[in-house]
């Protein structure tokens, strides 16, 4: 049987996660080509406009984690899948079963259009379904699926919503009501991805997180949700491989 390759667009790391449930977390980064969302404010469209397939290679698992190795060494044990969208890669398991061999951790965030069976396998999953501004459509029956599958195995999940403004927050609302159980974050959304320079970025980024913070506080319907930053665009700006 042909050894599964998947489309790698960037490995980086050892650095810290910027996002979600694991935010602070060291981590190394694969991230894979190819996205079935187009969201308006996608802070890695080139992994799905063209302008990065230069860089695209198709790597085996064992060629994932040994430049994993060299870049990591023995200083880390987790790993993030990111994207575009890792769940359009059916046999993307046979990566996390590489890592899990290893001992490494594995998380991995998606926007729940899509399930795979691998998804039992992920350590901590973040399901991230797109407001509004994204200017895409929400697919509530599989997100509904995605749900009842991960909580039915008992696996380590949580929602996540970015929020841009008063519609993305009603937006995140409904979906915090469809699903009152799973842990939820909200996070601060940047829109402003042309600046590279952090120091110019962080008075912005601080404003849009000072606001959902009065936002949310103020919303009884909110009560049971973390409020996070995207810390990573603190320290680093929009810059890539970080």
């Amino acid at each position: 049987m042909k050894e599964a390759r998947f489309p790698v667009m960037e490995i980086f790391g050892p650095t810290v996660q910027g996002e979600g449930m694991v935010i602070g977390r060291k981590t190394m980064f694969v991230r894979t080509a190819g996205c079935d969302y187009r969201c308006s404010w996608c802070d890695s469209a080139f992994t799905w406009d063209g302008t990065g397939k230069d860089d695209i290679r198709l790597l085996t698992a064992d060629e994932i984690t040994a430049e994993l190795r060299a870049l990591g060494g023995d200083g880390f044990a987790h790993v993030t899948l990111s994207g575009g969208n890792p769940a359009l890669l059916s046999q993307l398991g046979t990566l996390i079963d590489a890592l899990h061999a290893l001992r490494i951790e594995v998380a991995l965030e998606t926007q729940g259009s899509r399930w795979q069976d691998w998804f039992l396998q992920i350590d901590e999953l973040t399901i991230s379904p797109k407001p509004p501004s994204s200017g895409m459509n929400t697919d509530w029956p599989t997100l509904d699926d995605i749900v009842r599958k991960l909580e039915a195995a008992a696996r380590n999940f949580s929602l996540k919503v970015v929020v841009f403004d008063d519609a993305d927050l009603a937006y995140a609302k409904q979906a915090h009501e469809r699903y009152p159980q799973v842990p939820f974050f909200l996070q601060a959304g940047n829109a402003n991805l042309k600046e590279t320079h952090a120091i110019r970025m962080l008075p912005y980024l601080v404003e849009r997180y000072e606001w959902l913070i009065g936002k949310t506080m103020a919303d009884a319907q909110f009560k049971r949700v973390r409020v996070l930053p995207q810390l990573h665009a603190w320290v680093w700006g929009n810059k890539k491989g970080v």
